[in-house]
């Protein structure tokens, strides 16, 4: 008699954002949200120690960095409904969520078209060290013409173009993390009195289109080296960056047939550049309303559908979308519109039923509860069912959970969904991997396939490229 294959893992994370009300518009009023908390530490740090004790693998959380102003081309909407605004720093709150939390990670999503590598290098190697090893970076790139006008630009770079400065801005942090300082760079001799052997650190000696960055990193190693790195982008230029850098690769959307066909065509571009087609994960988010029973799981469904508000859902998509949907009458049917923001999710939304033409009302509505995102509403066993046929479908690795109220929805999902998909050994077992890469991955660092790999050249010694650096350097001060 045949065994049966044992079902791989199913990936699960918390999906938050450091705001009073994250992609449910409007819900922050139903009496049981306390995401209003987002400013406390308490809250933060409780939410961590349950989505650790709950049986998640990690933290996502997500972020931007300005005000959400298209729609009716000012933020009133967005601040009057808080539509993600107001909203706070991810990264500070990290190291206090570690210290409550043992096996948890930390997906922190932090753009490169508005840092300095050099600085946020330094900033992951921190945190990967407070963390020992349990961070991961959801590299983004910025969709926001407010954050571009805040931050020092007349307007936001081309789509392609913020996708340029990403990979140059990643390449220079692989030269930093993988090449920068050998293994046993750090002597910590007492009786010598070396602490680190300077003949061990490398300067990277990196002269690029966008950035200029000649010395080593300043951070000794950390566990993971390199942070887990995420990314999130359907565009073809999204696709690319995935197939090149991504180790979890996030797809939003609603239709199973359109994630599988990223998927595949992702994975295919990752294999053409020399990587295994197993070194990449993918997942996508939904949100789960769970009871008891159907009946009151659908009676939640109805209570927090009731809190939601079609201004915050638009301001929202027009933030998403960079179309101002105040124009447009709730009643005229989705078009798609070539942007210069995020160009995934309008398309994704005018594709997502091919018999059926959606109205901006239409869309408004739908997104209240958790965006753009699947609804899953069932008790335990019936949203478990639902995840593991999305997961089919799809061919995706595992889920962002999104909530409509905190914590009360990681409440209630680690109460009825994970002991499910515990007993149905879905859950990531106790013990696997000592980081977060290991957990989800298999290795503690980062694959010897991966683009990033190759920079750890630098630690044979000063390369070709500090040379040739150095040499430009010397003649430029002469």
């Amino acid at each position: 008699m045949s065994q049966s294959t044992p079902k791989k893992p199913i990936i699960l994370n918390g999906f938050a954002m450091a705001v009073p009300a994250h992609v449910s518009a409007g819900v922050w009023r139903h009496p049981s949200d306390r995401s209003h908390d987002y400013t406390k530490l308490s809250y933060w740090t409780g939410l961590a120690r349950l989505l650790d004790e709950g049986g998640f693998d990690n933290l996502f959380i997500a972020d931007a960095l300005g005000p959400l102003d298209v729609f009716g081309g000012t933020p009133d909407a967005a601040l009057r409904t808080a539509a993600q605004q107001p909203l706070n720093d991810p990264l500070v709150l990290v190291a206090a969520m570690a210290g409550a939390t043992k096996r948890l990670g930390f997906g922190i999503t932090v753009s490169t078209t508005y840092e300095q590598p050099y600085l946020l290098a330094r900033k992951f190697s921190t945190l990967d060290h407070l963390t020992n090893g349990r961070i991961a970076w959801n590299v983004v790139t910025s969709i926001l013409e407010s954050a571009a006008r805040n931050l020092g630009y007349e307007q936001q770079r081309d789509h392609d173009e913020r996708y340029d400065n990403a990979q140059e801005f990643l390449e220079v942090c692989y030269k930093l993390w993988e090449g920068s300082w050998e293994d046993k760079a750090l002597a910590r001799d007492r009786e010598s009195g070396l602490y680190t052997d300077p003949a061990k650190v490398h300067p990277i000696g990196h002269r690029g289109r966008f950035f200029e960055v000649p010395d080593a990193h300043v951070s000794a190693p950390s566990p993971q080296r390199t942070p887990l790195i995420f990314q999130a982008g359907t565009s073809p230029r999204g696709r690319e960056f995935a197939a090149r850098n991504a180790e979890v690769v996030f797809l939003g959307g609603t239709n199973p047939a359109q994630i599988r066909a990223s998927i595949e065509a992702i994975r295919a571009r990752a294999v053409e550049l020399g990587r295994s087609p197993d070194s990449l994960k993918f997942i996508t988010a939904v949100v789960a309303i769970s009871g008891e029973t159907k009946a009151e799981a659908k009676a939640k469904y109805e209570d927090y559908l009731s809190y939601t508000s079609i201004e915050a859902a638009l301001a929202l998509f027009s933030a998403w979308t960079g179309v101002d949907w105040s124009q447009y009458d709730l009643d005229q049917p989705l078009e798609y519109i070539e942007t210069n923001a995020g160009r995934s999710a309008l398309r994704g939304l005018t594709a997502k039923d091919a018999g059926r033409r959606w109205t901006v009302r239409d869309i408004a509505e739908y997104i209240g509860l958790g965006g753009i995102h699947p609804k899953l509403i069932g008790t335990g066993a019936q949203i478990a069912d639902q995840l593991e046929d999305l997961a089919e479908a799809a061919g995706v690795d595992g889920f962002n959970i999104a909530y409509t109220v905190s914590p009360g929805s990681f409440e209630d999902f680690s109460r009825h969904v994970i002991p499910e998909l515990r007993a149905r050994g879905r859950l990531t077992p106790e013990g696997v991997g000592r980081t977060l890469r290991g957990r989800l991955i298999g290795t503690d660092r980062l694959g010897d396939d991966h683009p990033g790999a190759t920079f750890r050249s630098l630690r044979d010694g000063p390369s070709v490229l500090d040379q040739d650096y150095r040499t430009a350097s010397a003649g430029a001060k002469a």
